[in-house]
């Protein structure tokens, strides 16, 4: 009996090590998850759209963690996304047929801003992955000016779309979504200013 007392105070005694160890993992996941989501809620507070910088962004916390470079690439995958889904809307309306030619020159006009624009953050996450201390400045100058270049051609875009003479709800719809990606844009270019900021923090 005594021999199974002891063996039973094992057990408990391994099972309160257990739900102890469980229970601090937890809270540091927690303390990790609050910290990564601080860091991105401060980082976003600098831009022009904040709060949409943090909820585009927050949601892509465990791969950012803390990181200036991983949060600036984040923004830029998250715009290209956005460019690219709606680059292929607007492609898909400018076919229908119900639109008068100024809307479909506008539209025409907007799919190839829009290319030029997906081409330009495309190339700017391709240089952000190479990032080195030796080429840091290069590097950076060069994603500065293509990301620019992809907000002057998401404006372009919507200038297009100025104006009484098109349909209200087509001006609507895609001018909405042309704003949401520069949007996306500057606050990109913003946080890619704050990564410049720091070459130390290559990471």
């Amino acid at each position: 009996m005594a021999a199974l007392s002891s063996n039973s105070l094992a057990e408990i005694l391994l099972l309160l090590i257990a739900i102890s160890s469980y229970l601090n993992s937890s809270s540091a996941a927690r303390v990790a998850t609050k910290s990564r989501t601080e860091f991105i809620r401060t980082s976003c507070s600098t831009t022009t759209y904040p709060r949409l910088c943090y909820t585009s962004l927050s949601i892509h916390s465990s791969t950012i963690q803390t990181s200036p470079k991983l949060l600036a690439n984040a923004a830029l995958n998250v715009t290209l996304s956005s460019a690219k889904s709606t680059s292929t809307m607007i492609s898909t309306l400018s076919q229908t047929h119900d639109m008068k030619p100024r809307e479909v020159s506008a539209m025409k006009d907007c799919v190839e801003e829009l290319s030029d624009a997906v081409n330009e953050l495309g190339k700017s996450m391709d240089e952000m992955s190479h990032a080195r201390q030796s080429n840091f400045q290069s590097m950076i100058d060069d994603v500065q000016t293509w990301v620019s270049a992809a907000l002057t051609d998401e404006s372009t875009c919507s200038d297009g779309f100025a104006g009484n003479a098109m349909n209200g709800n087509l001006k609507t719809a895609v001018r909405g979504r042309i704003v949401n990606i520069a949007q996306l844009t500057s606050n990109a270019l913003a946080l890619i200013n704050k990564y410049a900021s720091d070459p130390e923090m290559l990471g």
